[in-house]
């Protein structure tokens, strides 16, 4: 995921900071993206174990990693949008999702971030195969965004314009339930579907 949306972001000049496990590892994607026309000096290669960069921070990481992250660097995140890209299920039985009743995951992360961060559930319906393919204009994806704050859904919006997404306001946080449980089920159907991964969810007028 960190790939398929840097891409994106790359190709219309924006500025992406990519913090990888190891610094190797977050310059091999750097460079990659500049191989295939991003602008070198907006890329930028770091590890998640320096502060935390950006204005906009995407978590392309598990959710178990991500609850981690929001425990332990909270503070580095207030006043940041935080984009929740996670799906809690439970991996080794695919047979749940392993949030509280009636709670998403990204409630649970905002639970445990300093009210000036604004948590924004995106990019979680979305598998990166798909997302990693050149974008369309005449045929966008559907990005399902869910925020209590409404400047954080614009400037998610703003800064996507351009990227062959179609951003389509899901409501309040509390909607990410609904999106992890949509999540849940599109994953779930790979298999009976034989998709690989390749397929998107959209909405059809």
């Amino acid at each position: 995921m960190a790939y398929a949306i840097a891409r994106r972001l790359a190709e219309r000049r924006r500025t992406v900071t990519l913090a990888g496990r190891s610094q190797e590892g977050a310059e091999r994607l750097a460079s990659t993206l500049v191989a295939e026309g991003g602008d070198a000096a907006r890329i930028e290669a770091t590890t998640a174990a320096r502060p935390i960069a950006g204005d906009v921070v995407m978590l392309a990481i598990p959710y178990t990693a991500a609850v981690a992250l929001a425990e332990t660097r909270g503070d580095e995140l207030a006043g940041r949008i935080v984009v929740d890209l996670t799906n809690p299920v439970d991996w080794d039985t695919m047979d749940a999702l392993v949030t509280p009743p009636g709670r998403s995951g990204a409630e649970e992360i905002a639970r445990k971030l300093p009210r000036s961060a604004a948590v924004v559930k995106a990019f979680n319906t979305t598998f990166a195969k798909r997302l990693s393919r050149t974008p369309s204009s005449e045929h966008p994806l559907d990005l399902f965004v869910a925020a209590d704050d409404e400047d954080a859904k614009q400037q998610l919006a703003e800064l996507c314009e351009g990227t062959g997404l179609r951003l389509i306001d899901a409501g309040p946080l509390r909607r990410a339930r609904e999106l992890e449980a949509l999540g849940f089920l599109h994953i779930s159907l790979q298999d009976r579907l034989g998709t690989g991964f390749e397929t998107a969810i959209e909405v059809v007028r």
